[in-house]
């Protein structure tokens, strides 16, 4: 009967930490975007018009299941994930800006496959602003499980 009882309470802690490491997704699917166009870099880009219950997670632990995707970045410490595989995420034209994540550790991460499922958590800063970044930024992450 123990064994029964922590087989369960291990079934449901996984279930328990499955919706959270999708809850960050959920929270970035809520956005909403415009095109916008400037001038200084003669293009337009999507941003984002983040609502009160998204600002509200501004500044919280968020928690990202998702796909590492190999990007030549300036900073060694940063990562982008994806909630779709590459060949689908929104480089490709397969997905929408709420679907990727700027990944800012406070270390260089372990080295990582592309398309490699790992979960990450940090701090949540919003980006509206700044087009050489992407609009959902997770600081002080730590890779949870790869």
């Amino acid at each position: 009967m123990k064994s029964l009882l922590l087989s369960v309470l291990v079934v449901i802690g996984t279930m328990c930490y499955a919706q959270t490491a999708a809850d960050g997704w959920n929270v970035f699917a809520r956005v909403k975007f415009n095109s916008q166009y400037f001038k200084e870099l003669k293009e337009y880009f999507l941003v984002p018009a983040f609502d009160a219950t998204t600002k509200a997670k501004e500044g919280t632990s968020v928690t990202l299941k998702g796909y590492y995707l190999p990007m030549d970045l300036e900073d060694v410490k940063t990562i982008i994930i994806s909630k779709k595989p590459y060949a689908e995420c929104f480089f490709c034209g397969g997905a929408g800006p709420e679907s990727v994540a700027e990944i800012s550790f406070s270390s260089k991460p372990p080295r990582l496959k592309a398309d490699q499922v790992i979960t990450v958590r940090g701090k949540l800063k919003l980006n509206d602003t700044n087009v050489n970044h992407l609009n959902f930024i997770l600081t002080n992450a730590e890779i949870v499980t790869k």
